[in-house]
């Protein structure tokens, strides 16, 4: 039988990201929390965790992780069932990977509703869009937001629709870099505003225009700051229109290339046996994403 303390402890360490932070959600001292883990590795023969900054589940690992984020949200439905079992009332807390720009634009609208009628506290998880199903592999999170449509072992994927991103800058910015017009060619000379190391969006907007090869850019990892570094003219980016329909009516942003936007289709992710909790808001979030993305085929 599983010693649900021991993977408690497991949990604790990965999503809090080191072993002080999880001994002081669990109420416990950190020599405490590092026996359990090493009880655990015991019980199982082999290392649950790589001992890094910050620490990392190995396969076993996160074959537990999986099971406990499971775990959790079938013992809502359970405590749903029989009253008794409800020590705390608390709400349930759900762990979510999703993509910055999905946080800043259309996501809060979407599960605002939910959360309050089903009284759910979200703990959020961001990361690119490309990546995000790192998180659920690594039984990080119960569900997540990403543009891969291939669901990892088991789990399910829905398509919500696609981010709209449009080639954007300022006013000024156009008339230093492109004095005689936009073309391909020096679009990919401009200094560029790029996420972070992980997205590529830039490069298959460019690829796609023909341009192959790298380019000079900014990396800003933040969906606000991204906007306001465009904004004040030290870059060109592809910005959802979502973000920005206010900046682009008064002119404070351009569009570059007109009428050639860039979808990012984007699935929800879940795990296959997570409960009612996940189902219901898989229903959801089918219902009111479609309201704010285009469809991933527009």
């Amino acid at each position: 039988m599983f010693d649900y303390k021991l993977l408690s402890a497991l949990a604790a360490v990965v999503e809090q990201a080191g072993f002080e932070r999880a001994a002081q959600v669990l109420g416990l001292s950190q020599s405490a929390v590092s026996q359990r883990i090493k009880l655990l590795e015991a019980r199982v023969g082999q290392p649950v965790l790589v001992r890094a900054t910050p620490p990392t589940p190995t396969e076993i690992g996160r074959r537990l992780l999986n099971h406990v984020q499971q775990v959790r949200l079938l013992e809502r439905d359970l405590q749903d069932q029989v009253p008794a079992l409800d020590e705390g009332g608390l709400p349930e807390r759900l762990r979510i990977a999703l993509n910055a720009d999905s946080l800043a634009t259309w996501w809060a609208q979407a599960v605002g509703e939910f959360c309050a009628n089903h009284r759910v506290l979200l703990d959020l998880v961001v990361e690119d869009q490309d990546v995000g199903l790192k998180r659920m592999r690594a039984g990080e999170v119960a569900a997540c937001v990403c543009a891969s449509d291939r669901p990892v072992s088991g789990a399910r994927s829905l398509a919500l629709g696609a981010m709209r991103y449009r080639a954007l800058a300022s006013p000024e910015f156009i008339a230093r870099h492109f004095p005689t017009g936009v073309t391909p060619a020096a679009l990919a000379r401009a200094p560029a505003i790029v996420f972070g190391p992980d997205d590529l969006l830039q490069h298959r907007y460019l690829a796609a225009l023909g341009v192959e090869g790298g380019f000079i850019h900014h990396l800003c990892p933040s969906s606000e700051g991204f906007v306001r570094l465009t904004e004040g003219g030290l870059g060109w980016g592809l910005v959802p229109e979502l973000q920005v329909r206010g900046e682009l009516a008064r002119g404070e942003l351009v569009e570059l290339l007109a009428q050639q936007p860039i979808d990012v289709p984007l699935y929800w992710h879940h795990w296959r046996n997570g409960g009612e909790l996940l189902n219901e808001l898989t229903a959801h979030l089918a219902r009111t994403a479609a309201q704010t993305l285009v469809p991933a085929d527009a």
